[in-house]
């Protein structure tokens, strides 16, 4: 490979990264440490499953990305209608909107407990931050480095406690071969599945594919194709590094995680005291990444929706996307934390138009027609299927939760 293929191929997997970036928030940070702290290594196979279906999609996006110009909602609105278009629009923007206000508490969190101010300070602080990203000229190229960034900052964290804690190799293997369903584990391997696949961040890889092409006009395409993998890879890394750290160091202690410094404790081995300020740090990232991710999705999809249409130069997009940061901003400042009506109002939103937006995305990436040579072949569709299958299965055990029980 040239030096010059070698530095485009650095430069496109931007996508993937920022998807990754989105996708491991808070909340995702919160799932994977109590798993390691409840169970130990025995549920590390979950990330296998989870980063390979989460992988498949985010490939299926991408090629719908580089097979059209068109964007995602536009062709979904070609051949079913534009209503339903704006109804799948809508409802990604009202989940967005809803979950944005964890994300907006969690960077609150990490900041105010770092300096020992009060929290709401710097909840409007990097939401105007956020804001203030929008109206950089080249929007897309100043994302994609604050993701790439933020990311490194996670993985080096975790990377040198993992050095650290020197886990147990074998124990390790056998989670990750030898798939376990420990008593009482059922909710978190469902949450962990629907946060780790996020069917939503795979839509928006064939945006961001889009952007990137604006951009990068003189890429090759071959080089391109496969390259959001890199980011859903490094998402499964993180994942399993923060597992096993939980595990080798919080589960013998027996700390059942229920605040941000019984998470801290699994990084004490590789920095003593500062722990909880590098965690602290960390939880920021993550929260931060997923404030400007999050709402880039949430206003993005919305501004197609309303036929405005998707490109992040557009002022309109850019207000959407800001809309997106300043609701979640009041609410948290309101409440401290989302409101138990709103986040069953999010799920319930998630159950119905995830499972749309899979077989979407899979009837199109099938359709010879818009993909022409970027048709996925039997590999992908094949996984994609199962994949499917498993995103309308979460979706019922959704439903049951929050309406039957």
């Amino acid at each position: 490979m040239t030096k010059k293929k070698h530095f485009n191929w650095i430069h496109t997997i931007g996508p993937g990264l920022i998807v990754g970036a989105l996708v491991f928030g808070p909340s995702k940070l919160t799932i994977t440490s109590k798993i390691g702290a409840n169970f130990g290594y025995d549920l590390l196979w979950i990330i296998l499953i989870a980063i390979f279906f989460m992988a498949v999609y985010t490939i299926i996006a991408e090629r719908i990305g580089l097979a059209t110009d068109k964007s995602l909602l536009t062709v979904i609105g070609e051949k079913w209608g534009r209503k339903f278009a704006a109804v799948v629009g809508i409802g990604i923007f009202l989940v967005c909107t809803s979950f944005q206000t964890g994300n907006s508490v969690g960077v609150g969190i990490a900041i105010g407990e770092l300096t020992n101010t009060n929290n709401n300070i710097w909840i409007i602080f990097f939401n105007c931050v956020g804001i203030a990203l929008l109206f950089f000229r080249n929007f897309y190229k100043v994302l994609e480095k604050v993701m790439i960034f933020l990311i490194g900052m996670m993985l080096l964290a975790f990377l040198i406690t993992l050095f650290e804690v020197s886990p147990n190799i074998s124990k390790v293997i056998s989670g990750f071969v030898i798939p376990k369903v420990p008593t009482g584990s059922m909710g978190l391997i469902i949450a962990f599945m629907a946060s780790c696949f996020s069917i939503v961040g795979a839509f928006y890889t064939s945006y961001l594919v889009q952007e990137r092409k604006k951009i990068d006009t003189k890429s090759d395409e071959k080089v391109s194709r496969n390259s959001s993998l890199t980011g859903i890879i490094v998402l499964g890394v993180l994942s399993t590094i923060l597992m096993i750290c939980a595990a080798a160091i919080l589960q013998p202690l027996g700390i059942e995680v229920k605040t941000a410094t019984d998470m801290s404790l699994a990084l004490r081995p590789a920095f003593g005291e500062a722990a909880s300020a590098v965690f602290l740090i960390g939880l920021f990232a993550a929260g931060f990444s997923s404030i400007v991710g999050n709402a880039t999705i949430g206003g993005t999809l919305m501004s197609d929706a309303l036929a405005f249409g998707s490109s992040f130069g557009s002022n309109k997009t850019r207000l959407l996307i800001a809309l997106v940061m300043i609701v979640g901003a009041i609410i948290a400042l309101l409440f401290g934390s989302a409101p138990l009506e709103l986040i069953v109002f999010a799920q319930s939103i998630t159950i119905f138009i995830v499972p749309v937006i899979g077989i979407a995305m899979f009837l199109i990436a099938n359709d010879r027609k818009v993909m022409k040579e970027n048709k996925i072949e039997t590999f992908l569709r094949i996984s994609g299927f199962i994949g499917l299958c498993i995103i309308i299965v979460l979706a019922i055990f959704n439903f049951i939760d929050i309406f039957l029980k």
